[in-house]
């Protein structure tokens, strides 16, 4: 074995871990599950079974991942964020069968104790704040907030808030990286 499970932590026979992961204390990685390299799987964190994880994610602590979850690369899940799989649940009801998909795409940030409701999808870079409630599509690229969340800015892949309008033109350069990014109506794109 290439990663590290600690002594605590469950991880089901059939269940896929990449090199350089890590699975840390009373965390369960259930059969089905494909957890990508250099992952960190912080404590009391759940993975199901229909779940993909990218490389170099990180899931901290008391986060359940549960089925239909998708995250490609770079996906950082913070404290005891929330995800979810069935829109309008109810215990006496089942409803496996209507499992929706949430992707979140690569190099996203999920803030500690947010909410992400079932069926969307994240575009890749985007910052969802702390305590934010998602239930719908995500651009690339954007800062979110509030409950429901709504989009107030944009976020470069450095992490640091871009200084463009919400939607109109313009180009922005990240001081750390050099990278640079141009605003086209309401969609931001990294152009080198």
């Amino acid at each position: 074995m290439k990663y590290s499970i600690h002594a605590s932590a469950i991880v089901d026979e059939g269940a896929v871990i990449g090199d350089g992961s890590r699975v840390w204390h009373f965390a369960h990685v259930c059969a089905g599950a494909r957890i990508g390299k250099n992952c960190s799987l912080g404590q009391n964190v759940f993975v199901g079974n229909k779940v993909t994880i990218g490389d170099n994610c990180k899931i901290q602590n008391n986060v359940s991942v549960y089925d239909n979850v998708y995250l490609e690369d770079c996906v950082f899940c913070g404290p005891s964020m929330v995800f979810t799989n069935v829109y309008n649940p109810r215990s006496l009801i089942e409803r496996k069968d209507e499992y929706r998909d949430t992707v979140v795409k690569k190099g996203a940030t999920l803030g500690a104790n947010c909410t992400i409701v079932c069926g969307v999808i994240i575009g890749s870079y985007a910052f969802i704040g702390a305590g934010a409630v998602v239930n719908k599509y995500v651009p690339a690229y954007a800062l979110m907030v509030g409950v429901p969340a709504r989009q107030v800015g944009w976020m470069s892949e450095f992490g640091e808030q871009i200084n463009l309008p919400l939607e109109g033109v313009g180009d922005y350069t990240c001081p750390h990286s050099g990278q640079r990014y141009t605003l086209n109506g309401k969609n931001l794109e990294q152009v080198s």
